[in-house]
């Protein structure tokens, strides 16, 4: 099949009522954190319905839903999903993701030859705009039969969570919630991973570039990258750690860092890193070896096919201050040491990872006139389902952290959402599901942050459940999600809202 762009091919798949709306999302943009536009596009939508919005002071919209006829006195259903997505580019697309809409494409999955949605160089946003859409198309289509409705789309959900910790019990009637934030299509969600995130700084004093030195930019580029939570069993390669281990595989006396920047987001493994240095004569060289060794080992053992390790040579005035070697040394080898990828696994679910950590991001800043530092700072995401785990990981960090020379801050740490294998809910979406497609699903957890945890944290009382298709690539340029499975949670997720009408 030929690649389809614009959004209006989109709107011809199956089931339209869904895709139209998706559609209609990917022309709005929706930075997390800069949710303004695609509020008002929630917003208006609803009110050319005839349907009630609240909206609360952080930017969180409801959306009260009439019960279909007859079904008015069964318990309120809420359906879930955030209004953010993750803003990533390959290098050399032209997006203003602030002012850009996205540009999705229908194409065929090179694996699977299942037809895909996918956008043309970023991601694509159905983290979570599917599920948001398959919501509103529930809530407004006339032969979908459900109870009382409540749409809640919470707004940054993926740069802190802070929608959803600001909902109160006075946010939402409902006590019964479906979330429309998973990516598997075979399976009913019950639980997630917490997690936290930490902040290391450094504020190294600069000095003048030596006459003889070498500079040098060393840039990794190409890996697949991913969601930090759904991918990260997946061993995908950390651009961060890859370019540390590249100056570090050098083995040059003297090294001078004068910038270093990578990643983007906490809640995606960085896919592309690089680095301003300057070394001794024959610098370029060693570094290019080691590049060398790192880019094909990236290739073969983590099969990052397309992975890049570049070094090349840059003039004096793109390094005229620069960091000394004893704290160029201490920030490498603490990026070196930071744990990254799967630590742990949850015992009784065979393949659920308990504990991780992301080394997400690093930038710097200064080190370009005389007696300014080198303010180096690394963000990391660590995510478990146990509270133990997790406090153990931050205090691992920490401590590398500080025989480091760096200054810590930890911050924005959000709860698990702890399995209920008791829920109604659950047990008739198990029943259901297996009506429709004569097999049971499978009933886990994730290692990703659902805002389950927090709702069931901040509201009391959830009985609630996450459902949603087949995405894979979340949080990357590669994100897809599949046509069939869309049509596939379309389906479950008609007749779990008619089942649960009958009250």
């Amino acid at each position: 099949m030929a690649k389809q762009p614009a959004a209006s091919q989109i709107e011809t798949l199956e089931p339209k009522p869904v895709w139209r709306f998706f559609a209609g999302m990917t022309a709005v943009p929706r930075p997390s954190k800069s949710e303004t536009k695609i509020r008002a596009y929630v917003r208006d939508a609803a009110a050319k319905r005839g349907l009630t919005v609240h909206e609360d002071e952080i930017g969180n919209i409801v959306i009260d839903v009439p019960a279909t006829a007859g079904h008015e006195n069964a318990p309120i259903t809420v359906l879930q999903g955030h209004l953010d997505m993750v803003c990533e580019a390959n290098s050399g697309t032209d997006v203003d993701f602030d002012n850009d809409p996205i540009r999705p494409l229908i194409d065929v999955d090179e694996r699977s030859g299942e037809t895909i949605v996918r956008a043309d160089g970023t991601t694509l946003g159905a983290d979570n705009g599917i599920g948001v859409a398959m919501a509103f198309a529930a809530a407004t289509e006339p032969d979908v039969i459900h109870g009382p409705l409540e749409l809640l789309c919470t707004i940054d959900e993926e740069a802190g969570m802070s929608g959803a910790k600001a909902l109160t019990p006075d946010s939402f009637k409902g006590r019964r919630l479906i979330n429309l934030d998973s990516e598997e299509d075979d399976a009913i969600y019950i639980g997630c991973a917490g997690g936290a995130d930490v902040t290391l700084r450094w504020q190294l004093t600069t000095q003048p570039l030596r006459a003889e030195a070498e500079v040098c930019r060393v840039t990794v580029a190409g890996l697949r990258g991913g969601h930090s939570g759904g991918d990260i069993h997946l061993n995908r390669a950390n651009a961060i750690k890859l370019l540390a281990r590249t100056l570090r595989g050098a083995d040059l006396d003297h090294l001078h860092l004068a910038a270093i920047n990578g990643g983007s987001m906490r809640n995606a493994i960085p896919r592309e890193a690089r680095a301003v240095l300057a070394g001794p004569a024959g610098a370029a060289d060693a570094l290019r070896r080691s590049a060398d060794i790192v880019q094909r080992e990236t290739i073969d053992a983590a099969g990052e096919a397309k992975c890049k390790v570049r070094v090349e040579m840059l003039s004096a005035n793109d390094a005229a201050r620069v960091a000394s070697d004893d704290d160029s040394r201490r920030v490498l080898d603490a990026l070196a040491a930071l744990p990254s990828g799967v630590l742990a696994v949850v015992p009784e679910i065979a393949g659920l990872v308990q504990t991780s950590n992301n080394v997400s991001t690093i930038s710097s800043t200064g080190a370009s006139a005389a007696g300014s530092t080198l303010d180096v700072e690394v963000g990391c995401l660590s995510r478990s389902s146990s509270a133990t785990q997790v406090r153990a990981t931050i205090r691992q960090i920490s401590a590398i952290g500080r025989l480091g020379g760096a200054a810590l801050e930890l911050g924005n740490d959000y709860p698990g959402w702890e399995p209920n294998f008791d829920s109604a809910t659950l047990a008739t979406c198990r029943q259901v599901y297996e009506q429709l497609f004569g097999e049971a699903p499978g009933v886990t957890a994730i290692h990703a942050g659902l805002e389950c945890g927090i709702i069931g944290e901040r509201i009391g009382g959830m009985d609630m459940v996450s459902f949603g298709p087949h995405i894979e690539g979340a949080h990357s340029p590669d994100e897809r999600v599949y046509v069939a499975s869309v049509q596939k949670s379309w389906k479950l997720l008609k007749a779990v809202l008619a089942e649960l009408a009958r009250g």
